[in-house]
């Protein structure tokens, strides 16, 4: 087998074990979900910013609009600062039906076995410096950075609970004129108890060995660097290459990659909306925005650019053709056409542009953002707002003027590759004209 061969090889082996694998599908399933969430609570701010800021909306010159701030600050709260919560319960109701047992039931497990290994009590101190202290769950849990030991929490205490409801003698069985779901709730009894022991007792020695409750020492030591290489050159560049290899090889890359690019996108788009509540800079350059407006304009790879390219020098009426269909889908967004119809899956001649265009953009981006010109996201638009449409709502008109450079740039890429593609067609309609004389002699 040769190493392109075993190269193809393993990375096909790599992505079938992630869309295989139960927990990355449950994962990438709840973070689908929680997309929603997490739109409406980045367009929370901008309305704030718009309607309600004395100084840079309609309240400088309406002064009543000052009065929905609140309103605009508490949507911000429900959907990005506590944005870990329903994220896990959607991945305990996706696991439990996987795995069989009570979606409703496990949902709620879920949830309720991380609240059991995260702080109960928040500290307040006065200005007198009295430390006051108070049931409650701070937002440090309740947000982006209890993302991470969330996810891992909820699948352990629901694969316990899995694991407990095969047992038939621990179950509570109740006679039969009892209603189902009453049944079903007393069923469930001593599993739910015997899960929920386990996951406090287990939190407990956690934090009597360490000092440090597990969402504080998961986010330190794990998350926070994680999230640190991601949002760096290397760690995107790292991550936009092995998705467009994937669909090189015929995956869908961006599902491939969700659960391990999602959560971090989450959790930056989170820090930047809470800065700006909080009157700060945003610092967090990568997020879902920016992967929609300079990562993956008009599809992964950079796709509309590629359609640019063929009406520019293609001299293929296929490719044309083709190109005529796939450039509304690709406004939008939309590759599928292109990828599968051109096609680039496995298309020798299209894999440097297709693997690292999408790469090149990123890092225009991320210099404009380095040099001041672009400032991190707070908004981030939702999938299918046509491009220089969404560079404006998350950016505002440096988003749209790097959005075009980074598209001139990568048309540019793909020209040469595609003039390759006219000289192969060129070959190719000499050779059989050749064939064709050939037999006719």
């Amino acid at each position: 087998m040769s190493f392109k061969d075993k190269f193809e090889k393993g990375i096909t082996r790599s992505a079938e074990f992630v869309d295989q694998n139960k927990y990355f599908s449950v994962i990438k399933a709840a973070f689908a979900q929680l997309l929603p969430l997490i739109m409406i609570g980045s367009f929370s701010t901008l309305l704030k910013t718009l309607l309600s800021d004395p100084t840079t909306g309609l309240a400088k010159w309406i002064p009543f609009l000052e009065n929905l701030k609140p309103a605009f600050d508490v949507i911000s709260f429900a959907t990005i600062s506590c944005m870990a919560i329903p994220l896990i319960f959607l991945i305990g109701l996706s696991l439990g039906r996987q795995n069989g047992v009570s979606e409703i039931t496990s949902g709620i497990l879920g949830l309720i076995s991380y609240i059991l290994v995260v702080p109960s009590v928040v500290s307040l101190t006065t200005e007198d410096g009295t430390i006051l202290t108070a049931p409650g769950l701070s937002t440090s849990a309740l947000g982006a950075e209890g993302l991470m030991v969330g996810m891992l929490i909820a699948i352990l205490a629901v694969e316990i609970f899995t694991f407990l409801m095969k047992f038939e003698k621990i179950k509570i069985k109740m006679p039969e004129q009892v209603p189902p779901m009453v049944a079903s709730s007393f069923n469930s009894l001593l599993p739910v108890f015997l899960t929920t022991t386990i996951i406090a007792i287990l939190g407990a020695l956690f934090h009597l060995v360490t000092g440090q409750y597990i969402n504080e020492f998961i986010y330190s030591v794990i998350q926070a660097p994680m999230q640190n290489v991601f949002q760096s050159p290397f760690g995107i560049v790292t991550v936009i290459i092995v998705m467009q290899l994937l669909w090189f090889l015929g995956i869908h890359g961006g599902q491939a990659t969700s659960p391990i690019k999602n959560p971090l996108m989450a959790v930056a788009i989170a820090a930047n909306v809470e800065a700006v509540q909080a009157g700060l800079d945003p610092t967090q350059p990568i997020t879902f925005g920016f992967w929609r407006c300079f990562v993956a304009v008009g599809g992964a790879g950079m796709i509309i650019s590629l359609i640019f390219a063929i009406f520019i020098v293609s001299r293929r009426h296929e490719y044309r053709s083709i190109a005529k269909l796939g450039i509304l889908p690709s406004i939008c967004g939309i590759s599928e056409p292109i990828i599968f119809g051109l096609p680039l899956v496995l298309n020798v001649t299209f894999l440097i542009p297709l693997v690292l265009n999408s790469a090149i953009s990123a890092l225009i981006a991320l210099f404009a953002t380095n040099i001041g010109f672009l400032s991190p996201n707070s908004v981030d638009v939702p999938f299918g707002i046509p491009i220089l449409i969404n560079a404006f709502i998350s950016y505002g008109w440096q988003g749209v003027v790097v959005q075009v450079i980074c598209l001139l740039v990568t048309t540019l890429a793909w020209i040469p590759f595609v003039l390759i593609s006219n000289k192969q067609a060129k070959k190719q309609e000499n050779k059989d004209n050749s064939d064709e004389l050939v037999i006719a002699k």
